[in-house]
């Protein structure tokens, strides 16, 4: 079975599986004791540090190992804020960081803290003037991630990096996604990333903090990992975390690549092979193995089911995949469609023909959802002009109210509106986005009391 869910978790490497095992046996004692087992846990866990610094480009003393990538996350900014606390307590973020990222934001903000989101375009990525201009004198913190998660898109982050530097700003960088093919850009002053994104294994995450940003680990002080990291370390983890990064690099141009051929296969094929889908993301400054597209009036949970009964595992930034029915905070900050989303990421590996079996099955499984659905086809018949409607979607779910108007647009003249009544959040997102596809207008939106009307004006 298919698995193309990477960008979530990628399958155990061989190395690390063989450098787990072998580590067991021998990493199990207490590395701070001064005895031969210790002695011989601390020489294995100061390997796994002098090889993952070296991935990352940093010195085996400016890393430490974590219990995640989250926890990278939370500990690297935290203790940045804290260490800067009389700098100010604004955090600058990009609109679509991992949700690590945000959830820290959110706890500042909670707190008596500021943080701005510095917008994107539509392919993801942040423009370094904008992020400049969010820089402020009491600004302690800047996050930016070097791919995004969700669609592939490589962040500016050297022009960044430069702008954060003029302002004396430190810059912490997500790197879960790309630290496999390659090291971050350099500027940044503190970077994050996640074992189990490259094949490690997971519950073990890195964090490396630049010699001379002011940093204050946060709660009881721990003698562990230069007090950053609490707790007694993982060795066996940390060991085939550390391999399994240094067997990825090493294949990581050969196999960068061959997937990016199989990608560029994928986001060609499937505009040529589905109607009525985008592409997103940047087609060029992207991970070599992530695309994402989302197909209109299609539910995205219905989709990624479908998929799952033919063989193949992906995932999804679609509204309808989440428990609290809204679009993904990514796609929402690009302006994109949001239904019918599908994340296609392809681990090391990935066979041609696992990708060429996939473009056979999609375009049946996403004609039989649309069906399913009532959804119109794609030159529908024109219909009696009929003046200005309106659509009643209130309580219906995506993509229905999508679909409803697009049954309906051909029935008013050159001219007219169609108002949609909708409370489901997706919308938001996803009729304006339809109206760009189709060529329509999107005038504007108007909250109720329950929901919101949505008016599209017809062009043609």
């Amino acid at each position: 079975m298919p698995y193309f869910d990477a960008a979530s978790s990628a399958p155990l490497h061989p190395v690390a599986r063989q450098a787990l095992q072998a580590s067991l046996d021998e990493g199990w004692a207490d590395p701070a004791r001064l005895y031969r087992e210790g002695r011989r846990a601390r020489l294995l866990l100061d390997a796994a540090r002098e090889a993952a610094a070296e991935a990352v480009g940093c010195r085996p003393d400016e890393l430490v190992f974590t219990s995640s990538g989250t926890r990278a996350v939370h500990s690297g900014i935290h203790g940045s804020l804290s260490g800067r606390r009389r700098v100010g307590r604004h955090l600058v973020v990009s609109a679509v960081e991992h949700s690590s990222v945000l959830h820290a934001g959110a706890a500042l903000e909670a707190d008596g803290g500021t943080v701005t989101e510095v917008p994107v375009d539509r392919t993801g990525a942040v423009s370094p003037a904008a992020y400049a201009a969010a820089l402020r004198p009491d600004t302690a913190l800047a996050c930016l991630q070097s791919a995004n998660h969700e669609v592939g898109t490589v962040q500016p982050v050297t022009e960044v990096a430069e702008a954060c530097r003029a302002a004396g700003v430190p810059l912490l960088v997500d790197a879960a996604q790309s630290l496999a093919w390659g090291p971050v850009e350099d500027g940044w002053s503190l970077l994050a990333a996640s074992a189990h994104k490259w094949g490690g294994p997971a519950g073990v995450g890195l964090l490396a903090v630049r010699k001379g940003v002011r940093f204050a680990p946060q709660g009881p002080a721990d003698e562990r990992e230069s007090g950053r990291a609490p707790g007694f370390e993982n060795i066996p983890a940390i060991v085939a975390a550390a391999a399994s990064l240094r067997a990825v690099r090493a294949e990581a141009a050969a196999e960068a690549e061959r997937l990016r051929a199989l990608v560029d296969r994928v986001r060609t094929r499937v505009a040529e092979l589905v109607p009525d889908v985008e592409v997103v993301g940047d087609p060029v400054r992207r991970l070599p193995h992530l695309v994402t597209f989302s197909c209109l009036y299609v539910d995205g949970e219905t989709l990624l089911h479908e998929l799952d009964r033919e063989g193949f595992s992906v995932s999804s930034g679609s509204s309808c995949t989440s428990s609290t029915l809204t679009p993904s905070h990514v796609l929402r900050a690009m302006g994109v469609l949001s239904e019918g989303n599908v994340r296609v990421s392809l681990p090391l590996g990935t066979a041609s023909s696992d990708v060429d079996r996939f473009l056979a099955v999609l375009p049946g499984v996403v004609s039989s959802v649309r069906e399913k659905l009532g959804a119109p086809v794609s030159s529908p018949t024109p219909a009696t002009p009929r003046g200005d409607l309106t659509i009643d979607a209130l309580g219906k779910r995506c993509p229905i109210p999508v679909i409803e108007l697009a049954k309906v647009i051909t029935g008013v003249p050159v001219g007219a509106t169609v108002t949609v009544l909708a409370d489901d959040e997706a919308a938001r997102l996803d009729i304006p986005a339809w109206c760009e596809m189709r060529g329509q207008e999107y005038v504007g939106e108007t909250r109720r009391e329950r929901g919101s009307a949505y008016v599209v004006r017809r062009v043609g």
